[in-house]
């Protein structure tokens, strides 16, 4: 029977990276499907692939596009290795001033997307498989100027933690990468109205280290990973420091 991984937001990011180092790492994959927007980027990434990959143009904040890809995994008999869902936005700015689909989006592809697919989908996974959400390091706490996008990141992280523990009597495991800032073409949505805080800038890690993180993480069947000193000590920070005292400082 053949097996799969399936990326969305697979046309640049991190799941862009997640399909490039799988395809060199993981040898119980037979094909990727490369789900995103942007079809032409997808083709791009296809040619890159050793193995065998599937291209799918679908806005994963739409119902039907959701349809589409649980149809095709039912109609292929493939079993899923591999769940990464990627496919996410954030907008800096204060929530008085955000344009309303802003509010909607964030959360429609940040939360409904990722819960959604991944309620259809196990029932189509592989034993020993696994499934990886991309959440942030904003999940570790409410941020001021950024308080939708870590919201909607805080859900993935609990929804994920949650999601592993049910699923672990399946053989099935669940990891939330929850990364800082990094140099990828989040930021060039992110900054459309509002520059993110100078610090940041100072502590971005390359997505090719956080994904290799992700990947150790999730084979050792981590219901979180966090890659760098920095992160993983503000991660201790905001369990042992008020909310209250670091939102003062971060404002």
């Amino acid at each position: 029977m053949k097996r799969i991984a399936i990326i969305t937001g697979a046309s640049s990011g991190f799941g862009k990276e997640f399909a490039l180092q799988l395809d060199n790492k993981i040898k119980c994959i037979d094909e990727y499907w490369l789900v995103a927007r942007n079809e032409e980027n997808l083709n791009k990434l296809s040619l890159c692939l050793n193995h065998k990959s599937k291209v799918f143009a679908l806005d994963m904040s739409k119902p039907e596009s959701i349809d589409t890809l649980v149809d095709a995994v039912k109609s292929s008999h493939a079993k899923i290795k591999m769940l990464i869902n990627s496919a996410g936005y954030g907008k800096i700015g204060k929530v008085a001033d955000m344009d309303y689909n802003d509010i909607y989006g964030m959360t429609d592809i940040n939360c409904s997307a990722l819960a959604v697919l991944s309620k259809r989908l196990i029932k189509y996974m592989d034993e020993n498989s696994r499934i990886i959400n991309i959440a942030s390091s904003a999940a570790f706490m409410p941020q001021a100027g950024f308080a939708v996008y870590a919201a909607t990141k805080s859900y993935v992280l609990s929804f994920t933690r949650a999601l592993n523990a049910e699923l672990r009597k399946n053989d099935i495991y669940a990891t939330a990468v929850c990364p800082g800032p990094s140099p990828t073409n989040f930021f060039h949505i992110a900054e459309e109205q509002t520059e993110m805080a100078s610090y940041k800038k100072y502590v971005m890690i390359e997505p090719d280290k956080i994904v290799e993180k992700a990947i150790i993480d999730s084979i050792n069947k981590k219901d979180v990973s966090v890659c760098g000193v920095v992160m993983n000590a503000f991660n201790i920070a905001t369990k042992v420091v008020p909310h209250g005292i670091i939102l003062k400082f971060m404002s």
